[in-house]
């Protein structure tokens, strides 16, 4: 069992980095606060982007038009020290249309290159299945990378780097969808669903205010660059209880051979998880619980984050697939499975 207040990685000193660092999970918490004010009824969303800046990972985000996914990464780009830019995806899109392109100079006959849009702090890759494979694949190999390489040059992109893709669910003629290999390199795939009732009326208030009001208003939070990469070291300080890592550890496991866990689950899947999987799990589940304020892990923090990290990681066998279950069927299966310590 995880201990109610699990004793330190090691004992702080003065001289520790633990000691030196400041303190900024109320700043992240006034972000998030600032952020789920505006994006109403998507706090699941809200805290996937947080949990995507801290990981230092990617989001592919799928939802019907008019969720406020737009609308969201344009808030959390608000609340940073950073640039922002959104690219629409369309089916005549070039790889040099992302990446930046060399242009030949000829009054000293040499080459410049221009820079794309994927130089940016925080980008939003808008329908990324609409775009054709080559496009999507120079996406995703600087989102691995961290670089792009155009003629024989290398350039990289900036330390502060975060993709956030959509996927239209409504609409699959002339899409591109993305093999799972390339789904393997994002963070998290996260479902955004329709607000409730009382939701939806906040949202239409809170519109109507804007338009009364005739001008945005200054974010009351902004975090600098240094900030975040302070947070990144800070949530690798959390305690992890042994049984949580193994926990962690036998999830992903399990995803490979759900038959040695649960007989019932012997042939639902062709393929399981990659040990992306389990970095991110313990990225996510650390992040999650640094936002919530607490110095450890518990199971929950892991249980929360886990069909993010997983949906897009396992692929159903034919079988499962003609019997009508779904990705989230058998995550929800190997949870309820899976003993949590």
């Amino acid at each position: 069992m995880i201990p109610e207040k699990p004793e330190p990685l090691a004992a702080p000193t003065e001289t520790s980095e633990a000691a030196s660092s400041p303190n900024l999970m109320p700043e992240f918490a006034a972000l998030r606060e600032q952020i789920s004010r505006t994006i109403l009824g998507q706090r699941t969303l809200v805290d996937r982007l947080l949990i995507a800046l801290l990981a230092d990972g990617h989001l592919l985000v799928e939802g019907a038009p008019g969720l406020a996914k737009t609308t969201a990464i344009k808030e959390l780009a608000a609340g940073l020290e950073g640039d922002f830019h959104r690219i629409q995806f369309t089916p005549d899109l070039l790889p040099a249309d992302l990446t930046g392109t060399e242009i030949y100079r000829p009054h000293d006959g040499s080459f410049r290159f221009d820079r794309g849009p994927i130089f940016h702090n925080l980008l939003l890759a808008d329908e990324v299945n609409r775009a054709p494979a080559k496009v999507q694949s120079a996406l995703l190999e600087a989102m691995g990378e961290r670089q792009v390489t155009v003629g024989r040059e290398t350039y990289p992109l900036p330390g502060l780097f975060l993709v956030m893709a959509t996927q239209n669910p409504i609409e699959q003629e002339g899409t591109y969808p993305l093999p799972e290999a390339q789904l393997d390199r994002f963070l998290m795939h996260v479902r955004v669903d329709y607000p409730d009732l009382d939701t939806e009326r906040a949202i239409l208030r809170l519109n109507r205010d804007e338009a009364q009001r005739g001008r945005a208003v200054s974010p009351a939070v902004v975090l600098k660059q240094a900030d975040v990469f302070a947070a990144r070291q800070a949530i690798f300080r959390l305690y992890m209880a042994p049984e949580v890592e193994n926990y962690l550890v036998h999830l992903v496991m399990a995803t490979r051979n759900p038959g040695a866990y649960a007989s019932d689950l012997a042939g639902w899947l062709r393929f399981g998880a990659s040990p992306r999987a389990t970095i991110a799990l313990d990225r996510c589940s650390r992040a999650l619980a640094w936002l919530n304020g607490r110095d450890y892990v518990s199971p929950e923090d892991v249980q929360a984050v886990a069909p993010d990290i997983l949906r897009h990681r396992v692929l159903l066998s034919y079988e499962s697939e003609a019997e009508g279950r779904r990705p989230d069927d058998f995550i929800a299966a190997l949870l309820a499975r899976v003993p949590a310590p």
